[in-house]
């Protein structure tokens, strides 16, 4: 069974009609999905289910909270988004009102056993963009569970700030790269190209825009993609961020080399280009990024302990 993040399936997000439903797909056992309305001091989750209001109480808000591994800013952070629950029970409030209680921690404990304990390295899952830290990406990669990718697993070329890369609320696709008992680390770059596949997007001689990456002593980085970049000659006026018009002067494979001119620089990158991915399979066991005839081998063997 695959979990998907929380709001990428819309099929889960119902609206009932009366209370009879919702008790229906209570005892079909369903999953189901709501956005929250209102996080209470008590740090309950409010989702209009349509017919009745629904309440996630505090310690079925997530897996982790009762134990103090999960921060209660994990609840607090999901009003006005959707999350996955099951239905408990029903009980009447103050008023004498119908109210469905809820559990998301029943979800993500079936996301833990049935889905996530059994990922394996090299595994490809589905997963959407949570929050972004300078450190690295956080996201959803099941039932609202999160996980890491560190930046420098983000891509090849390197990046100050996630925010380079990714945006919060995006779709990605991420492989696992190590996991530990109560922890799992996920990569990117693995699926964004080998150098040979980018370096094949470009010719020598056409003129092409890049992002400055870095400005080193010896010369500009220039990112082409994700997974590649080029060096040009140094020049007055350049910061990193900025986007360039680079003229592709040679294309070396054997040592993994692209060299640029650069025509003319312009305003800074307003938000990332949209990902490429080279890799369409659930599994890779091994990525290798440098060519065959290059001197220096880069690559992530996903067998090795």
């Amino acid at each position: 069974m695959i979990f998907y993040p929380e709001g990428k399936n819309k099929e889960l997000s119902k609206s009932f009609g009366s209370v009879d439903e919702l008790k229906s797909a209570m005892m079909r056992n369903e999953i189901l999905e709501s956005k929250v309305i209102l996080c209470d001091r008590e740090h309950n989750l409010h989702v209009d289910l349509g017919a009745v209001r629904g309440i996630i109480p505090r310690i079925e808000g997530a897996v982790g909270i009762e134990d103090a591994t999960v921060r209660d800013i994990a609840l607090i952070s999901k009003v006005n988004k959707n999350v996955c629950f099951k239905v408990l029970g029903f009980q009447r409030d103050i008023y004498g009102n119908t109210c469905a209680i809820l559990s998301r921690r029943a979800v993500q404990k079936m996301c833990i056993d049935d889905y996530l304990s059994k990922l394996i390295e090299g595994d490809i899952i589905d997963a959407r963009v949570t929050h972004l830290e300078k450190f690295g990406a956080f996201i959803d990669i099941g039932a609202g569970i999160n996980a890491l990718i560190p930046i420098d697993m983000l891509s090849v070329s390197r990046i100050n700030h996630p925010s380079q890369r990714l945006y919060e609320g995006q779709d990605i696709r991420v492989v696992l790269r190590k996991k530990e008992e109560h922890k799992m680390t996920f990569s990117l770059k693995e699926l964004l190209g080998t150098w040979e596949e980018n370096a094949d997007m470009f010719s020598s001689g056409e003129t092409v825009t890049g992002v400055v990456r870095s400005i080193e002593d010896y010369g500009v980085f220039i990112e082409l993609t994700p997974n590649l970049a080029g060096l040009a000659e140094l020049q007055e006026g350049l910061f990193p961020g900025q986007q360039a018009a680079v003229y592709v002067k040679s294309i070396i494979p054997s040592k993994m080399k692209i060299k640029l001119v650069i025509v003319d620089s312009f305003g800074k990158e307003e938000k990332p280009y949209p990902l490429t991915y080279f890799v369409n399979k659930n599994h890779i066991d091994r990525w290798q990024y440098s060519p065959s005839e290059s001197q220096k081998q880069i690559y992530t063997d996903f067998t090795e302990k």
